[in-house]
């Protein structure tokens, strides 16, 4: 790899920013798939492949919106201006994806390493969204606790879903990040 090359991915990783409002357009089916794939590359202790992703289209948001709706009505909400509210997610950006986490028992990976790894498809998902000029958010929310709202997505109760990404264009520009002093961050061990 090139000093061109690493700095590229360097500048894109520290470029990497939540934008809560998007507009379209969004990622063609090529440039999701781009995605996904550079996703399912993550570190993946034994290769469980335990991320899973389901696509909710433009066209399905009112529907999704629906079922955020219900799926905090079964955590208990009863505040109708909130239930309203979260149908109106859904349209903070034109396509939206969630990420699951499906746990696979073995005696090598515990569940912990299946989320951290699903974790990191989520950054390689969101870092190559970004180079290929996409912007996004990575959300979750009670409505992700929901049972009502795992069994809605035909996932099984023990899957997790580890958030909902909003992917669209950014529809402003925003502050670049601030510069962080990476040594408060580190200590050297010593016995």
């Amino acid at each position: 790899m090139t000093d061109l090359d690493v700095n590229t991915v360097h500048q894109n990783i520290h470029q990497r920013q939540s934008i809560g409002h998007l507009i379209e357009p969004a990622p063609s089916s090529e440039q999701l798939n781009k995605a996904f794939d550079a996703a399912l590359t993550a570190p993946d202790h034994h290769r469980l492949k335990p991320t899973r992703f389901i696509v909710i289209q433009s066209e399905q948001r009112a529907a999704f919106g629906e079922s955020l709706s219900q799926a905090l009505a079964d955590l208990g909400e009863t505040d109708p201006t909130q239930l309203d509210r979260v149908k109106q997610h859904p349209f903070r950006a034109p396509l939206l994806v969630i990420a699951v986490t499906q746990f696979q028992d073995h005696p090598k990976v515990p569940l912990f390493e299946q989320t951290l790894s699903t974790g990191a498809a989520i950054q390689n998902f969101l870092l190559s969204l970004q180079i290929q000029g996409f912007a996004s958010i990575w959300r979750s929310g009670a409505v992700v606790e929901s049972k009502w709202l795992k069994q809605h997505l035909g996932l099984a109760k023990r899957d997790l879903i580890s958030g909902i990404i909003y992917i669209g264009t950014a529809a402003k520009a925003i502050a670049p990040r601030t510069e962080i002093t990476v040594t408060d961050f580190i200590k050297n061990w010593q016995s």
